[in-house]
């Protein structure tokens, strides 16, 4: 290894130390993200209609997928890489920043044809605003890889942070000011803006000229069979919003947008910290049967029960929640938000074979499953539209549900997993907490009152059905018991390392 490529490359002394301080700061970091997405859904949605969100929506569900094409999975393979030279770094950078480019102008120029396409003028112009935080993030891209590479997780958590309040603040100021969609807008732009200065702030790297000579080729394979799987992900999961918003129009999408994104915020936020720690010590078992499924069942249960309970409990009391939290207008949303909800935890129970995909190195296998499985999806999307937006939000989580199974099977034909003792073990989390909504729902229905009163008796009854199961269910008991014991699997993986 050269000196130069040495100094591109995360220094190797206490790695372990520094790794672990950088998971309890991302997982701070997480929660003040939370925080901050949770406030600005809980003051937007108040200050902006659903026809506001469904138009920024109609345009983010389209030209979002040139959010994947302009990282190229480049983000990914700088950091996954071995050993990255300051030419590469470089040459990395200009990639992306010309891919930005490129997508800005396409963008642009296409705003007209997506204002068309869905029969809604105000998008021509809500889309050439937009276009500049392809440019903005692509510059953003490997300021980013550089400081993952160097393990400087709290100075990423600053920036990101720091983005996300400045585009609440400036989104927030715009609606006040009863400039509508804009507000949305606002946000992007400033946020993107300000990342982009953050990060260079944080990372005091300055891309010099691209280099021919320098090898990039590894890099641009890694990045290009990434970004297909990333495109079909997106595709499913935005393909029922290009739906309604074609057949519906902005109101109904506005309201499915709400919907969806209050379900993808918990997913989001929990899932990627959660693969950050249970990743590196199931490669470490991998060569171990029993501790690897040890491990694996173990980070399955703290997911599925952290999850589970929160979709369980959002699900039976949607009604006083999104009315209360979010205003009167949005009532309309909550069968979507149910129907989501429930596929939402199919998806947390099918996310063990996501890591056992990334821990064995089985990126073949995944992206055949990616592929069967998201065109299956799709396709459940497609047939539910038929019957509306309620439809939609049906048919995606009707193709969640078969994935889960799927899922299993197919990690278990390449892998040695006991596949059954994982399915067994997300099904007692969905049936355990499943009674718990169940007598939550009917509590509330049965006593009726005021919202308020509804939340109050249905959080009591969700507490009271959670501690009958525990009592009744040993399986169910352990596996609650057993979520104490992790903090102790970690210690002894990490000390085998």
């Amino acid at each position: 290894m050269s000196s130069e490529a040495a100094r591109m490359s995360p220094p190797a002394p206490r790695l372990g130390a520094r790794a672990a301080g950088g998971a309890f700061v991302t997982m701070a970091g997480q929660g003040v993200r939370v925080a901050v997405q949770f406030g600005g859904i809980i003051l937007l949605a108040r200050l902006l209609t659903p026809h506001d969100y469904g138009l920024m929506a109609m345009v983010t569900a389209i030209v979002g997928a040139a959010e994947i094409l302009r990282d190229f999975g480049l983000s990914s393979a700088a950091i996954q890489a071995k050993e990255v030279s300051r030419q590469q770094r470089d040459n990395l950078f200009w990639i992306n920043t010309g891919i930005g480019l490129v997508l800005a102008v396409a963008v642009f120029a296409g705003a007209n044809a997506l204002a068309a396409f869905y029969h809604e003028p105000a998008l021509v112009q809500i889309s050439q605003a937009l276009a500049v935080t392809f440019l903005l993030s692509g510059m953003t891209t490997q300021f980013r890889a550089h400081l993952s590479r160097g393990l400087r997780f709290g100075q990423l958590a600053v920036s990101d942070v720091g983005a996300q309040v400045a585009g609440l603040c400036a989104a927030v100021a715009a609606a006040l000011a009863g400039l509508g969609f804009w507000a949305l807008v606002l946000q992007q732009v400033v946020q993107a803006g300000v990342q982009l200065l953050l990060t260079v702030a944080c990372a005091r790297w300055l891309p010099r000229g691209y280099d021919r000579a320098a090898p990039m080729r590894q890099f641009l394979g890694f990045g290009w069979n990434l970004m297909l799987a990333q495109l079909l992900g997106y595709a499913s999961r935005n393909v029922g919003q290009v739906i309604i918003g074609a057949r519906t129009g902005a109101e109904a999408l506005g309201l499915y947008n709400r919907a969806f994104q209050l379900l993808m915020m918990p997913l989001n936020q929990i899932n990627a910290p959660a693969t950050t720690v249970a990743l590196p010590v199931l490669s470490q078992l991998q060569d171990e049967r029993e501790r690897f499924t040890a491990f694996l069942v173990r980070g399955q249960t703290v997911m599925v029960h952290l999850i589970v309970a929160t979709f369980a409990f959002a699900c039976a009391q949607a009604l006083p929640l999104m009315v209360l939290v979010l205003g009167e207008q949005w009532r309309p949303a909550v069968p979507l938000f149910q129907w989501l909800t429930a596929g939402g935890v199919f998806q947390t129970t099918a996310y063990a074979a996501y890591w056992v995909f990334l821990a064995k190195g089985l990126m073949g296998a995944q992206l055949r499953y990616s592929v069967v499985t998201r065109v299956l999806l799709i396709a459940c999307i497609f047939a539910g539209s038929w019957w509306g937006v309620e439809g939609v939000a049906a048919g995606y989580s009707f193709g969640l549900l078969v994935m889960w199974p799927l899922s299993l099977y197919w990690v278990g034909r390449v892998s040695d997993i006991p596949v059954w003792t994982v399915f067994a073990n997300g099904l007692r989390a969905v049936v355990g907490y499943g009674v718990c909504a169940v007598a939550s729902w009917a509590a509330s229905w049965w006593l009726g009152g005021a919202l308020w009163r509804q939340l109050a008796v249905g959080t009591g009854a969700m507490l009271a059905a959670f501690l009958l199961v525990f009592v009744a269910w040993p399986a169910f008991r352990r596996d609650v018991l057993s979520i104490l014991q992790t903090r102790h699997l970690i210690a002894e993986a990490r000390s085998r390392r």
